[in-house]
């Protein structure tokens, strides 16, 4: 049985600043979009077509702007609505109050689908075709963004067989070992759907595809990593046994399946 390391969250002081682990998780997430976004920019669909011009760097950067205000207000606002809605009813103010954490994947993702919107219709780009580029480059992000809940000791996971080999003591969650889901989450919503995702992206796909195979891929490797995952102290498990975050990444699933069919129908670019 392991025992979590209990890292310090303060990766660097300089007088009164502080650089935090969590935020370096971020900033190499940001660093790698870009890194991959611009590889991206090579691939032959997102050449010149039906006269819009061709993508290129600054496109990039524009869309990891406008990707980074999606996630921070979605996120924010998804956590308000899914998990606590009532508490935030009560006391308004408590929304403006980041720091105190608070933070949701699906209601960040929401935030980028509009934040997409908002590129698309001021590059005059194909929606989809916008959402095709930026699937294979997000799943490092969240990668990294995973190790950063591990650094912190936050998000851990539920209680495992002391037998299990890496099973590991939190501080925090009391003094039974449990599974370290973030690293799961590392594994499967990061490093595996990325490599599944580049390649799937590498051939020639109709549009929509690309981002449908994400939708399904994240919901279904997240529903799975839920299952290891200690449900949120103040819902528990829901209808089903189903955590809040399986029951959110249903319709993620449905969504993609339904959109790679549409996809698959229409013509080829």
């Amino acid at each position: 049985m392991l025992i979590h390391p209990q890292i310090d969250p303060v990766a660097l002081r300089l007088g009164p600043l502080s650089v935090h682990w969590y935020g370096l998780t971020y900033l190499a997430a940001f660093l790698m979009f870009v890194w991959l976004g611009r590889r991206r920019l090579r691939h032959p669909s997102f050449a010149p077509i039906e006269g819009r011009g061709a993508w290129s760097a600054r496109d990039v950067e524009d869309i990891l702007f406008l990707g980074v205000l999606g996630v921070v207000l979605g996120g924010r606002i998804g956590y308000v609505l899914f998990y606590k809605p009532l508490e935030y009813l009560a006391h308004p103010l408590k929304v403006f109050a980041v720091w105190e954490g608070g933070m949701s994947f699906h209601g960040g993702m929401l935030g980028v689908l509009l934040a997409m919107v908002w590129f698309a219709h001021s590059r005059h780009k194909p929606w989809l075709q916008v959402m095709d580029f930026i699937a294979p480059c997000v799943p490092t992000g969240l990668a990294a963004g995973r190790i950063g809940n591990f650094i912190n000791g936050e998000l851990w996971g539920r209680v495992a067989d002391p037998a299990l080999p890496w099973a590991m003591l939190f501080r925090g969650a009391g003094d039974l070992p449990r599974h370290p889901s973030q690293l799961y989450q590392f594994a499967l919503e990061g490093l595996l759907l990325f490599v599944l995702l580049w390649l799937y992206a590498r051939r020639p796909r109709r549009r929509g595809e690309v981002s449908a195979a994400f939708l399904a891929g994240y919901g279904l490797m997240r529903f799975i990593a839920e299952y290891f995952r200690e449900p949120d102290a103040h819902l528990g498990l829901l209808q089903m046994g189903l955590s809040m975050g399986q029951w959110l990444s249903l319709p993620m699933i449905l969504a993609g399946f339904l959109l790679w069919l549409w996809a698959r129908r229409q013509p080829a670019a």
